[in-house]
């Protein structure tokens, strides 16, 4: 595919994706990651001569986008999360902007000097996100996948932020080890299996499945980690779930049905959907 401009390559990927009923915007992303350019920079560039080496990748990757939906992140190899950008891949979940939301909550209920435990850590960007905010925090992450782990390390290096990093089932290294943790925070998968047809297959097909889906109609890790919840020989003061949009009575239910007790508030996120659950 020839291009002479960053216009002409512009236009031919965004007809191109509008073709394949894809986003004519991934075009714009993709030629700015390979252009290395601001968005300020991207306006002012219309007319400048596009290399023949990025023109080349830009199709290549245009076409891949269209006919597979791979996602944008796993041509860049990385997202951005809050402030810091992390290195993600086919190991590990993309990252929702609602994810933030769940960071926030966290941070707004902690004095910042606490045991917490990520659970299902992934690319580990809450357990990062946490603790590059809370200096005096000792943050651990577990994960049962060791690909994750790695791709979690590798971005706990280059942020140069210390959190450990346990192999495990949910919260099994942390009750192998006799941690007791002050707060819980864990993004499980939660998406029924029934619902995979009517995901986008930009998620459904590059996602890692285990890091989407769950049995018990999306309830199976919650269930698994209240019940390991239940073992601890202390109550954590703040336990917080990611949910999906129609888990806002399910999963606090779930809880009460362990600790008839407990005290599960529901918040909702940006765009007013069940999102977050903070039981304490």
């Amino acid at each position: 595919m020839m291009f002479k401009t960053v216009q002409e390559a512009r236009n031919w990927a965004s007809s191109f994706l509008e073709q394949h009923d894809r986003e004519p915007r991934v075009a714009e992303l993709l030629l700015r990651y390979l252009l290395g350019v601001s968005y300020s920079q991207w306006l002012a560039m219309g007319r400048d001569v596009l290399d023949q080496d990025v023109a080349n990748t830009f199709a290549t990757w245009i076409h891949d986008h269209a006919v597979t939906g791979k996602p944008v992140e796993h041509f860049t190899n990385e997202v951005d999360f809050f402030d810091d950008t992390f290195y993600v891949d086919e190991r590990v979940l993309i990252p929702r902007p609602e994810t933030e939301e769940l960071v926030l909550a966290v941070l707004n209920e902690v004095n910042g000097d606490e045991t917490i435990v990520d659970v299902g850590t992934g690319s580990g960007i809450i357990a990062l996100s946490l603790k590059s905010r809370l200096k005096d925090a000792l943050v651990i992450g577990t994960d049962l996948s060791e690909d994750a782990l790695a791709v979690a390390r590798s971005n706990g290096e280059q942020l140069e932020q210390e959190v450990l990093w346990k192999s495990g089932d949910f919260l099994r290294p942390v009750l192998d080890e006799g941690v007791t943790p002050d707060v819980i925070v864990s993004n499980p998968p939660y998406i029924p299996h029934a619902e995979r047809d009517s995901l986008s297959e930009t998620v459904s097909l590059h996602d890692p499945a285990e890091a989407l889906f769950a049995e018990m109609n999306g309830l199976a890790a919650y269930d698994t980690i209240v019940k390991q919840v239940m073992q601890l020989e202390a109550r954590p003061k703040l336990i917080a779930f990611e949910i999906g949009y129609d888990q806002g009575e399910s999963v606090p239910a779930l809880i009460q049905s362990y600790d008839p007790t407990a005290k599960a508030r529901v918040i909702q996120d940006i765009n007013g959907k069940d999102r977050i659950v903070l039981w304490n």
